[in-house]
């Protein structure tokens, strides 16, 4: 194969996927409606069970439903009949997944697990298939071909099943009002999890690190301020009010515009109104305004507006948050 080949061939299983997709979108109907219905209405957790290709999707569905508010778990057919079986509650709904509706693992455990539970949802892309015709609540996959020269290698159905999964997953956390502090319990390490918990209070500067002076301060205090606090601004109060803010380019701009700016106030050369964010918000919130005005400094205020801390786009980029 050629460059353009391969370039083309490339384009070609993707879109032999995509076709797959937009068919699954149009076949979300009634049995969907059912299955999410069922799988709603679960008193235990929800197992997913297949094996080779179909089991990996399953592992990823299953991880996909325990974070969503959907509490469930990845039974291995061979395990399962070897004494794994046992994880199976009766309050549980299994979902079995075969594209080809044939696997023998499949099928030689389900006589068990009908009798443990008579709730097994069957994810399949053939309806004629024995785990079809054997299970009361399916649905069908409308795969015709895999993406490959061979039409063999689990490919467009292993993507489709994956995408019904996510579906499933997403709208039983839709369904449940799961919120950003479910998911945050749920996600308490990595990027996710520093995204979801980390605050505002936890990275600012705060109590005599917090650059400020007063209104009718001098230029020189000003200066003196904000070199000694090392965050390239300063807060300007008046009665205890945060009511500006002065950084070094408005110093710069004083500076091209007056001939003498030691002659001024603070209040003189300040921006007013200097945009500030709630210290219990989420981090990422602070460097989402701080992109969306231009800015690399917000001064944190409590409930009661009182000013509480600065914080600047280093504190929270050394975090390792990013958008």
């Amino acid at each position: 194969m050629n460059r353009d080949e391969i370039i083309n061939y490339g384009k070609k299983v993707i879109f032999s996927e995509e076709k797959a997709l937009k068919n699954l979108r149009d076949s979300v109907n009634e049995d969907f409606f059912n299955i999410v219905e069922l799988l709603h209405n679960c008193e235990g957790k929800i197992v997913l069970t297949g094996i080779g290709k179909s089991g990996l999707i399953c592992k990823k569905i299953a991880a996909t439903l325990s974070s969503t508010g959907s509490p469930s778990f990845f039974l291995h057919p061979a395990e399962a009949i070897h004494g794994d079986v046992g994880s199976v509650d009766k309050k549980d709904i299994i979902i079995a997944v075969s594209a080809s509706g044939e696997t023998e693992e499949l099928l030689a455990i389900l006589p068990t697990l009908k009798l443990i539970c008579n709730k097994i949802i069957g994810i399949t892309t053939r309806r004629d298939s024995n785990i079809a015709k054997s299970l009361d609540h399916i649905f069908i996959i409308p795969v015709l071909d895999e993406a490959d020269h061979l039409n063999i290698a689990p490919s467009s159905s292993s993507t489709a099943t994956l995408a019904f999964g996510d579906a499933i997953a997403l709208t039983l956390s839709k369904m449940k009002d799961f919120k950003y502090e479910d998911f945050a319990i749920r996600h308490p390490g990595g990027l996710i999890g520093k995204k979801l918990t980390l605050k505002i209070k936890d990275l600012a500067h705060t109590g005599h690190n917090i650059p400020l002076v007063e209104s009718d301060d001098e230029i020189k205090n000003v200066i003196i301020e904000i070199s000694s606090k090392r965050l390239g601004c300063t807060g300007v109060l008046k009665r205890g009010k945060l009511i500006g803010i002065i950084t070094d380019g408005d110093l710069r701009r004083a500076i091209e515009k007056h001939n003498n700016i030691l002659a001024l106030k603070a209040e003189d050369i300040m921006t007013k109104n200097p945009k500030t964010i709630n210290e219990n918000e989420r981090a990422l919130n602070g460097l989402l305004v701080m992109e969306k005005f231009s800015i690399t400094s917000l001064f944190v205020v409590n409930d009661c507006g009182e000013t509480t801390g600065i914080v600047h786009l280093h504190d929270i980029l050394r975090s390792g948050l990013k958008l």
